[in-house]
């Protein structure tokens, strides 16, 4: 065996199976050496990783790729993958969730370090990734991400103040995928609870992104007692405007999307051309982490379902979004975004009427303000977490207290 390099040794010699998720038990992490056209491979069973020279006639799981000086760098500093990874130093494709979560098995290990886990909540298995020891604060992502799109926000907001907690919602990511299932919000405002209760979690601020932030007004609509604020990031809306296509989208059954219907390379090379950016890592690596889970078919049904109810939510009536959103209680701030073509920020005139007391931020960005302008928006979020009232003591409900809410009749 030809010797290995020496950096991806030390890091080996680092690394911590108690913060590392393989879903699938086992998982093969490809490590390159770019400019020394070398490779090996990261072979992690039962919580003990093993380097061996990569052959081509093994599919990696997950490849990460950079030059000899920057893994020498992420060698030297316990802090320093995340760094390369975010500067586009450090390439991660085909599973983010591996690739990063080897980042942080085999960086520092002090307190409140990034860990990532799949916990049996009552409802089925969730997927998640945490930091920091503080104050909760649950993070819930858009349609067809994963919590890897909240990468950004952990790092910012993870500390002794706040405990993140970001969370592949069902359908996505590693989380199950149950079928059939609606991928409605308050099917998602459930799975958000149960993963609450199986970490004891009585109270927590709640964070939504475009799809996960209509889901975290669910959650708030459902939970006024568990919920200490929202944020909510360009989220999702019911249309006000007419809906042309909705008596025709009713017709459609998203369960039709068990059958498989291109193969990965069509539709990977469409994502690509309608993704803006599609050459920056960041985006790159989200790309892959949705045709990860599109590509399966319990994946592609609940992409399918969770993009029609969108549509298709009413927005007035007794049971419409608007006239429900002004029974929400409790503190939220909405963060638009100027130039998102997708949750305009006129919506926000709308909000203002619905919710007065209110608080809003407008970054200057599309429609994803974590990843496109991540210091303005970070700021928003931390000011509204440091804000009076939102110190208030979190009691550990725990299992007895899960127990009882399961027992609700929803």
């Amino acid at each position: 065996m030809d010797e290995v390099f020496p950096a991806l040794r030390t890091l080996a010699g680092r690394f911590d199976p108690t913060v590392f998720d393989a879903p699938a038990g086992r998982a093969r992490i490809r490590l390159v050496v770019t400019d020394q056209e070398a490779a090996w491979d990261a072979v992690i069973v039962g919580g003990l990783l093993e380097l061996e020279v990569a052959q081509r006639d093994k599919r990696a799981d997950c490849v990460l790729k950079a030059d000899a000086t920057v893994w020498r760098m992420i060698a030297r500093d316990v802090r320093g993958g995340m760094a390369a990874f975010q500067t586009g130093r450090l390439g991660i494709r085909r599973n983010l969730h591996l690739g990063v979560g080897f980042l942080a098995a085999t960086g520092h290990d002090e307190p409140g370090r990034l860990r990532f886990k799949a916990l049996e909540t009552r409802l089925g298995t969730v997927s998640m990734l945490e930091a920091g020891r503080g104050s909760p604060l649950l993070l819930l992502h858009g349609l067809g991400a994963t919590k890897a799109e909240f990468l950004p926000t952990v790092a910012a907001l993870a500390s002794e103040r706040h405990r993140v907690i970001a969370m592949d919602l069902p359908g996505f990511g590693d989380t199950d995928k149950p079928f059939p299932a609606p991928y409605d919000p308050p099917f998602f405002a459930e799975w958000a609870e149960s993963l609450l209760d199986e970490l004891g979690i009585e109270r927590a601020h709640v964070l939504g992104h475009s799809m996960g932030g209509r889901v975290a007004i669910e959650f708030g609509l459902r939970n006024p007692d568990r919920t200490q604020g929202l944020v909510l990031m360009t989220p999702s809306m019911a249309f006000l405007s007419n809906r042309r296509w909705a008596n025709y989208l009713r017709l459609v059954r998203p369960e039709l999307g068990i059958l498989q219907p291109a193969p990965r390379s069509i539709v990977e090379g469409i994502v690509h051309r309608v993704v803006p950016g599609a050459a920056d890592e960041w985006t790159r690596a989200g790309i892959d982490e949705f045709l990860r889970a599109y590509l399966t078919p319990r994946g592609r049904v609940a992409f399918y379902a969770a993009a029609r109810n969108i549509y298709l939510e009413d927005p007035e009536g007794p049971h419409g979004f608007w006239p429900r959103l002004e029974e929400l209680q409790g503190d939220a701030l909405f963060i638009w975004g100027r130039r998102d073509t997708l949750v305009p920020i006129g919506f926000r005139k709308h909000v203002e009427k619905a919710l007065p007391g209110a608080r809003h931020a407008v970054v200057d960005c599309g429609h994803v303000p974590q990843l496109e302008q991540p210091t303005q928006t970070h700021a928003a979020i931390a000011r509204f977490l440091r804000r009076p009232g939102a110190k208030r003591p979190v009691a550990a409900g725990g299992r007895a207290a899960a127990s009882a809410r399961a027992a609700r009749v929803r």
